[in-house]
């Protein structure tokens, strides 16, 4: 499906993130030698970041090796709310957890905040950051009861917040939950400082360097792509998003990613202030950010599993018809997406990554919440690594495994893998390469077997085994974004097959055809 006339006039043809789009980032080299840290970072988002600049600053010796470039995942495309209020959660993690780890979770996202607040004051950082307060909003009067519920745990668990019959924005709702001093930011102008910080303590930064094996005799020893150039250290975090070493943890099976959209307009009527997310169904989030002297409205939202909707563009046409309505559209500079991982309980896994491995930590599954969980991970790993107590460990342990409500979600999430693994292998395909528009992709029969092809706006043809090189899903066209995008475990490749996301490390097979 292509994007209509009107969506064409207004929307930027390629996906751009606002945040990577006025931030002059610095580039760093590939890994060409073979060196030894006492800890090393797989990955360069928010989580990576902040776990190597807490490390550097007490002396510790480190290296971030990034597979892309820096900053230019989840958190390069994040919305970039800075809270603690997380959707419909509080009221299941009571049920499910308990009254104490309910209230550790809110407070453990405090925690995060003040930390970015400290680090904004002590570095002196120019990032937008600004206090607002959170609305967490119901349209539908069918489905109010969720949300006072979610009210009552509030009141429960001692979480500041106020009940609200309307919004500050002219947008009817039959109730909502308004949690004060929350806020927002500039996310990579809040990082880059970071970085520095990192440089300045000896850290050292390697991009387009993809790990791919972790050896755990001795000192642990890291293997670049094809055998390359290894790294030797004491202390390993995976936090590479999708975890890069699975070691026995079944990450896997524990964990779906799910892509959210976000389109930036520049309204015709002034935004009253906050920040608003929907508690029904389709999802919504919204906030201000600054470019060029303007306030652009993000709107964002329109989440769904990865490789698991047909038309992309949709995505982005129903957001810009959401905030056409609330606010007018003057233009529309930016668009974007981004990836999420979300856990069977929907708190993240941080610490060591099995309870077998020692010395070995992940951070992942955020679930939409990176900035306080991802900046959360630095301080509990930082913690692990220096051997000190940190009392938010038993809460995020990736080791548990809550009887309630994690085995009905591992049951669910991996017979939903099974399906798309089948449907995958099965369905009929009726369609050539030579049937490709320009700037068009999409599964399409190449010697009697299913491939995946696209042609550019110039005609060049890229053909590709649309096999996931991960466990052999096969991946589907994302048209918006024109990548393909694996349904099972959310790994991603460029139309030349390249490796976006992970899990997968190997890139899809290149084909060769004819036109």
């Amino acid at each position: 499906m292509q994007p209509s006339d009107s969506v064409s006039r207004q929307m930027p043809q390629f996906p751009e993130s606002l945040w990577r789009a006025n931030t002059d980032l610095p580039s760093f080299p590939r890994l060409n030698e073979d060196i030894q840290v006492d800890a090393a970072i797989v990955g360069a988002g928010i989580a990576g970041i902040t776990t190597a600049y807490l490390l550097s600053q007490q002396g510790c010796k480190v290296a971030i090796l990034e597979a892309g470039s820096i900053l230019n995942g989840t958190t390069g495309h994040t919305t970039a709310k800075i809270s603690a209020q997380h959707g419909l959660l509080y009221d299941e993690l009571l049920n499910h957890f308990g009254e104490e780890k309910a209230q550790m979770y809110y407070q453990a996202n405090r925690d995060a905040m003040n930390l970015i607040q400290n680090n904004v004051n002590n570095l002196n950082i120019e990032c937008e950051l600004q206090p607002e307060s959170a609305y967490l909003y119901m349209e539908s009067d069918d489905e109010l009861q969720k949300l006072q519920k979610e009210f009552d745990a509030y009141i429960k668990l001692g979480i500041p917040g106020q009940w609200r019959d309307k919004l500050p924005i002219p947008l009817h709702v039959s109730g909502a939950i308004e949690m004060p001093d929350q806020g927002q930011f500039h996310p990579l102008h809040y990082l880059k400082p970071l970085v520095d910080e990192i440089l300045k303590a000896g850290g050292r930064i390697f991009e387009h360097t993809t790990i791919t094996t972790l050896q755990k005799e001795g000192p642990f020893t890291l293997t670049t792509y094809r055998g390359k150039h290894k790294v030797r250290c004491s202390h390993v975090v995976s936090a590479s998003h999708f975890p890069f070493f699975d070691g026995g943890g079944l990450y896997f099976s524990r964990l779906h990613a799910e892509r959210s959209y976000v389109v930036a307009i520049k309204p015709e009527t002034a935004f009253a202030g906050g920040t608003y997310l929907s508690a029904d169904k389709p999802k919504r989030s919204l906030r201000t950010a600054s470019w060029n002297g303007e306030e652009l409205v993000l709107v964002g939202g329109e989440n769904h599993k990865t490789g698991q909707s047909i038309c992309t563009h949709n995505h982005y046409e129903e957001l810009e018809e959401f905030g056409g309505k609330l606010f007018g559209i003057q233009s529309i500079p930016f668009r974007w997406s981004a990836q999420d991982l979300v856990t069977l309980d929907k708190v993240p896994y941080i610490g060591q990554i099995t309870s077998g491995d020692e010395g070995i930590y992940v951070a992942t599954g955020f679930n939409k919440w990176g900035m306080t969980q991802g900046t959360l991970s630095g301080m509990i790993l930082s913690d692990q690594i220096l051997g000190k107590d940190n009392p938010y460990t038993p809460l995020y342990t990736p080791s548990r495994f809550k009887a309630d409500p994690s085995v009905k979600n591992f049951v669910v999430q991996n017979a939903d893998v099974a399906k798309h693994f089948v449907a995958g292998k099965v369905g009929l395909v009726n369609r050539s390469a030579e049937d490709l528009q320009p700037d068009e992709g999409g599964v399409i029969t190449l010697d009697g077997k299913r491939a995946g092809g696209y042609k550019d706006a110039k005609g060049n043809l890229y053909l590709v085994d649309t096999t996931c090189t991960h466990l052999g899903c096969e991946c589907e066209w994302n048209e918006a974004e024109r990548s393909w995008d694996c349904p099972c475990h959310g790994s991603r490749f460029t139309y030349e097959g390249a490796v976006i996301e992970g899990p997968a490390t190997e890139p899809l097979e290149k084909l060769d055809g004819h036109e």
